[in-house]
């Protein structure tokens, strides 16, 4: 599905304003799941624009101001049209000898990776009810598992709160008020990971989410409209999987939906946008929108009338012509059936055998 996604940011000063340079961190990064069709970045005013990496790899766009050029507003819009096609958030390999946590990454690796096992940055800094919470939590175990424990305590421990106010809270102080942003649990999930030695950074980006379609009986509707936010979510690095995506907001892994934008160490070098000026803003906006380009259903939409029609009368052709050059087909391997009507039933997820399996095993014979 192709998407227009647009991001504006306004600031307005009280007067005319000289501005410092300024970085922005608003371009998709190499790792990104959807495909990227193309981006721009649109910046009001005269002004002098560089691209280049910092130390993570991340794409930064350096921004100059002539000298005595003073302004009233600063704006920028961000417009990145995007392809999205849904993934298996699962699919990666992991090296046998970090299957099972607690494991030590390579000599070599392990060098590469100590800003990211790091557990005496300010950012993660924790108090008692941190340490008691992370003492608390799964040490060890088959990798994925323990990930996926992590990752779902943080979410059921912190409230998820739109919390305007610039700034990350430390461990400590999100697990005290008991609530915080998405970037508060992300920083609460990285400490996390880094308390079990595995190396985790701080991830920024955007969060694309379309509408549900309702194709499930009796389970809530989810979103009405397609939404676009900025986000935060947490990534471990694992050695023969690289960098996995954990979205402490929702307790779940990281998807196609998620586009990031940067990825660092510490919170604070992840900033979307970042500069000075000798005049505090008295205004500052942000807005996002999306748009689908085209017509096309999101994946697990209904086929129309006609498109499953013609799709039966392409079968019944194919049959006649395979019936009339004496041709049998047959399909080998082992289907897998899913339940739209029991779908949180154990027996159509974890479990092997269940009474609604096996009511429905005695209608398809």
């Amino acid at each position: 599905m192709r998407l227009l996604v647009q991001h504006r940011s306004h600031y307005a000063y009280p007067r005319p304003a000289a501005l410092g340079p300024h970085l922005i961190r608003l371009r998709p990064a190499n790792h990104v799941r959807a495909r990227i069709d193309s981006y721009r970045l649109a910046i009001d005013g005269e002004h002098r624009l560089h691209w280049l990496q910092d130390p993570h790899g991340n794409h930064l766009a350096r921004v100059t101001f002539p000298v005595g050029d003073r302004r009233t507003a600063f704006d920028v819009l961000v417009e990145l049209t995007v392809d999205i096609k849904p993934v298996n958030p699962f699919d990666f390999l992991v090296d046998p000898r970090a299957r099972e946590v607690p494991f030590a990454y390579p000599d070599g690796l392990a060098v590469e990776l100590a800003p990211f096992l790091d557990t005496a940055d300010p950012a993660y800094a924790l108090g008692p009810t941190a340490r008691a919470f992370l003492a608390d939590l799964p040490a060890d175990g088959e990798v994925v598992a323990l990930l996926t424990a992590l990752n779902q305590r943080v979410n059921q421990r912190v409230r998820y709160v739109i919390r305007e106010e610039a700034g990350v809270w430390t461990p400590e102080q999100t697990l005290g008020h008991g609530r915080g942003s998405c970037r508060d649990s992300a920083v609460l999930l990285v400490a996390a990971l880094r308390s079990r030695g595995l190396a985790a950074r701080f991830v920024s980006g955007y969060l694309i989410q379309l509408t549900d379609e309702g194709m499930i009986p009796d389970e809530p509707r989810g979103l009405g409209h397609d939404v676009v936010d900025l986000h935060a979510w947490a990534e471990v690095y694992l050695p023969g999987a690289g960098w996995i995506g954990l979205d402490a907001t929702s307790g779940l892994m990281c998807g196609e939906g998620h586009i990031p934008l940067a990825c660092t160490a510490s919170p604070a070098l992840a900033a979307p946008i970042e500069g000075t000026s000798d005049t505090l803003a008295e205004q500052v906006e942000f807005g996002t929108t999306i748009v689908r380009l085209g017509h096309e259903p999101r994946p697990t939409a209904p086929y129309p009338d006609d498109t499953w029609l013609a799709l039966l009368d392409a079968g019944d052709r194919a049959d006649a012509a395979l019936h009339a050059e004496g041709l049998t087909v047959t399909v080998g391997g082992e289907p897998t059936f899913t339940s739209r009507d029991e779908v949180a039933a154990p027996e159509w997820n974890t479990a092997a055998l269940g009474p609604t399996k096996w009511r429905r095993g005695w209608r398809l014979t």
